[in-house]
């Protein structure tokens, strides 16, 4: 079980690289900082598989890539104070994108329910919910961190540091602090709801079995 999760979360992440490489190649122009690369970020209208690793890799890159000047940030910053709060506030809603993200990819592969008639594609079965699980616990990683940041920017000396142009992203950690948004809940109830599923699965083989010895 353990095995069939690291094999799938190695395949996601190759094939995202891979994807999202190509995508980049693609521009015109050089995308370096996080600014940038989050402005390529986008939301569908219905969230396919490839959409939703496309957003993975821009996400990832923004995360990784530096800050851009000031100057060109996406709020108005007039000191240091505004643009260390503005880093935090960043970063803290680039990690809430990822969350979104690999919940998004969890759900496509999640089986809510383990019917009798779908017993004959089990191993199938098996395989989709150890992939959902791994987007699920990829998220709950990208959690850990929003906690963070959140916790930063909220800091008493950023208490009256208004930034306009981000006022969303100073909700997000508003709530965060507030425990009004909370994606561990969320998260874990997928993954109990995961392990029930899996349980059900798992029973078909006990209940074939069981059949062919009444039948002897």
């Amino acid at each position: 079980m353990i095995l069939n999760r690291k094999t799938n979360l190695v395949i996601l992440i190759m094939f995202v690289s891979f994807f999202g490489e190509n995508i980049v190649r693609s521009h015109a122009y050089i995308v370096q900082y996080k600014e940038q690369f989050y402005r390529l970020f986008h939301l569908h209208y219905i969230q396919y598989p490839d959409d939703t690793m496309e957003n993975i890799y821009y996400l990832e890159k923004a995360l990784k890539a530096d800050f851009a000047n000031p100057l060109f940030s996406l709020a108005l910053i007039e000191n240091t104070e505004q643009w260390e709060k503005y880093k935090n506030l960043f970063m803290m809603h680039l990690n809430l994108k990822m969350i979104e993200q690999y919940l998004f990819l969890g759900n496509k592969w999640n089986k809510r329910n383990a019917y009798f008639y779908n017993a004959p594609w089990k191993q199938q079965n098996l395989e989709s919910l150890d992939t959902a699980e791994t987007c699920y616990r990829t998220a709950l990683f990208y959690w850990n961190d929003a906690k963070k940041w959140a916790e930063k920017a909220t800091a008493r000396k950023f208490r009256f540091i208004n930034l306009e142009r981000v006022q969303f992203w100073q909700d997000e950690a508003g709530r965060i602090e507030r425990k009004e948004l909370n994606y561990e809940k969320i998260i874990t109830r997928e993954l109990n709801s995961i392990q029930s599923v899996r349980e059900q699965f798992q029973a078909m083989n006990l209940i074939g079995e069981q059949e062919e010895i009444d039948g002897e």
